[in-house]
Formats: C-alpha cells, sequence, structure tokens
C-alpha cells in the first residue's frame, strides 16, 4: 500500500462561530476527529460540531506547517476573505 504525501491545510468553523485552523493528512478523519472523538483538538472539543469550510492540500509536512502557520496570522476579515473570495 502506497503511503500518501500530501498533506492538507483546513478551516473549520465551530457551533460558536470562532475558526480553527489545523493541518492533517487525512481530511475527512480528521473533520470526523474533530466532531466525534477525544483525538479532536482540544480547542473544537466543546466547540462542537465544526465544518469544513476551507481546504488546501499541500506537497509535504514543512509545506502545511508554514502555510497553517500563516493563516492562523490573518485576521477574521482576512480568514473569511480566503474561505469566500
Amino acid at each position: 500500500m502506497e503511503e500518501k504525501k500530501e498533506w492538507w491545510v483546513y478551516i473549520v468553523v465551530c457551533s460558536d462561530g470562532s475558526m480553527y485552523t489545523g493541518i492533517t493528512k487525512d481530511r475527512e478523519r480528521r473533520i470526523i476527529e474533530h466532531n466525534d472523538s477525544k483525538k479532536g483538538a482540544k480547542y473544537t472539543r466543546n466547540r462542537r460540531p465544526v465544518n469544513l469550510v476551507y481546504s488546501e492540500i499541500l506537497p509535504d509536512r514543512s509545506s502545511a506547517s508554514k502555510r497553517e502557520y500563516y493563516i492562523k496570522k490573518l485576521s477574521r476579515t482576512e480568514k473569511l476573505k480566503l474561505i469566500d473570495p
């Protein structure tokens, strides 16, 4: 079985309207974890359900981490523009 090499950076909107940005190799599994598992981020556990609103694929973990860092530094308004240009 060939291992996935690409990584996803994603944004979810939580039930309280806040946004969470993360990275993963398996986007679908990660959203399920945010909504239904203790493996979800501590931030999202008390803000369920979350809804995936943005994702982009990157070639490796380093690129995904750098993009995640960039997105996390954006203002809410800038994130909303990224989600819905």
